[in-house]
């Protein structure tokens, strides 16, 4: 006969699968479950950076807001002007790559010989924005002929100069281009987000997420953590490019949305991370007045 269990005791279940595949899945979970409480019993720590400039950045957001938010309904966002929103990056040490407005030839010529050739030549309308494939994004350009030339190719092509908000940008270091976003979730809280630019974070989703405040180590596991992740690392002989960076840049957005609920959203694409150091090429920022609420911090699962 079968022994009885304990008094007191429940017996003992052993688990059963009709196929080999979903016992060896169930496994893998358990596993990667396992390998989860162990870093999640030493977190990392969110590290303080003496040129973080948080007063300044809270007084700034309250002026943003009466300026901005006076005619919004409840709940609802606005979005900063480019000069805004990178002044506000900027109190956190987040320095996005000038862009020179240019609604026409001259103004573009008188821009890049600002900034230095060789420069870019973007459109910034909406439905072109980030669309390299749509031939809105003009690179290396060297001179001053070929800047004219391209300005006016672009503008034929795509439209007019009202339609297209031109812009005129300093070339930036080659690298892996990349996009930071940080965002409030319904469920969640405050969400970091990280992944390739283009095509793998618009069309497959590669992204990975982490809670705000994140650590540093965090941080780590996320950038190694998306299925593109190689590209950063060397794949197939290509210089690997500055994680470390990266890394600093993920953990400076993670304390301006922690230290300030009212910014709702960061958008930084691309961020073009290059073998030393990296260039942010592209910002927005969204502000809203935070709701009333009594949940505190972000949300973790329970340890039983």
């Amino acid at each position: 006969p079968e022994p009885r269990p304990a008094a007191g005791r429940r017996p003992a279940l052993i688990p059963a699968y009709p196929a080999a595949e979903r016992a060896v899945r169930a496994l893998a979970e358990a596993v990667r479950y396992a390998a989860w409480r162990r870093t999640a019993a030493e977190p990392g720590r969110v590290p303080e950076y003496d040129d973080i400039q948080e007063a300044a950045a809270g007084a700034d957001i309250e002026r943003l807001l009466d300026r901005f938010t006076s005619d919004l309904a409840p709940g609802r966002s606005a979005a900063l002007p480019p000069a805004d929103a990178e002044a506000l990056l900027a109190r956190y040490g987040i320095h996005v790559r000038p862009a020179l407005p240019a609604p026409d030839p001259d103004t573009a010529v008188r821009a890049a010989a600002r900034l230095g050739y060789p420069v870019a030549l973007k459109t910034t309308a909406p439905h072109l924005r980030h669309r390299a494939d749509l031939g809105g994004v003009r690179l290396d350009i060297a001179g001053e002929a070929e800047l004219r030339r391209t300005y006016t190719e672009l503008t034929d092509f795509l439209g007019s100069p009202a339609e297209l908000r031109p812009v005129v940008q300093a070339m930036a270091p080659r690298g892996v281009d990349t996009v930071v976003r940080a965002a409030i979730d319904p469920a969640a809280g405050a969400v970091l987000s990280f992944g390739l630019a283009g095509a793998p974070s618009q069309l497959l989703g590669d992204l990975a997420h982490r809670l705000i405040p994140a650590t540093d180590r965090e941080v780590g596991e996320q950038i190694r953590s998306i299925r593109g992740a190689p590209l950063l690392f060397g794949w197939r002989g290509s210089q690997p490019v500055d994680t470390g960076a990266l890394e600093e840049l993920l953990l400076r957005v993670s304390r301006l949305v922690d230290d300030h609920p009212e910014v709702v959203a960061v958008d930084l694409e691309p961020v073009v991370v290059a073998p030393r150091g990296l260039a942010v090429l592209g910002a927005s920022v969204r502000l809203a007045r935070p709701p009333a609420t009594t949940d505190l911090g972000p949300r973790r699962l329970p340890f039983y």
